[in-house]
């Protein structure tokens, strides 16, 4: 007998367990319905021209940010067309100011060779009429002193 009854009883056992599982998926079932139904029913309650308003909302906010953006950038490059359009301005007042510098100092050069050219001619004009010089030292001069040293000679002092 204790053989039938722990039969009888595992086949109870296993009544019970399929019962409990059949009646856990009924439940389970039910739970996936019910959020079933309240999902289509969200839906159902859902206004669209209310839900169509919202979404042109968004959207032009997400329009004026864009236009915010856009604006701020334009800002942005003009200031940097006017930076470089005042550098470009420093450094042709840059180029300009060298220029002139190089052009002077060639006017000088040109001033000063011409002095040379005219000093020489006037030399030449001395020599040719056998005139000597009262100012400044002539090539023959130095060549003089250099051989009279005598202390009382006036001239090699100034």
């Amino acid at each position: 007998m204790s053989n039938k009854s722990e039969e009888e009883r595992e086949r109870l056992k296993q009544e019970y367990k399929e019962h409990y599982r059949r009646i856990k998926e009924i439940k389970e079932r039910g739970k996936r319905a019910e959020q079933k139904g309240k999902i289509a029913q969200a839906v159902n309650n859902m206004n669209p021209d209310s839900l169509l308003e919202s979404v042109d909302e968004f959207l032009g906010k997400v329009r004026d940010k864009v236009t915010h953006a856009e604006a701020r950038l334009d800002v942005a490059m003009d200031s940097m067309d006017e930076d470089s359009e005042l550098e470009t301005e420093i450094k042709n007042e840059q180029h300009e100011a060298e220029l002139k510098k190089q052009k002077a100092k060639q006017t000088l050069q040109q001033v000063k060779a011409e002095m040379g050219m005219l000093y020489s001619e006037i030399e030449k004009t001395a020599d040719e009429i056998k005139t000597e010089k009262t100012i400044g030292t002539k090539k023959d001069q130095v060549k003089n002193k250099e051989t009279d040293s005598s202390p009382g000679n006036d001239t090699e002092k100034e």
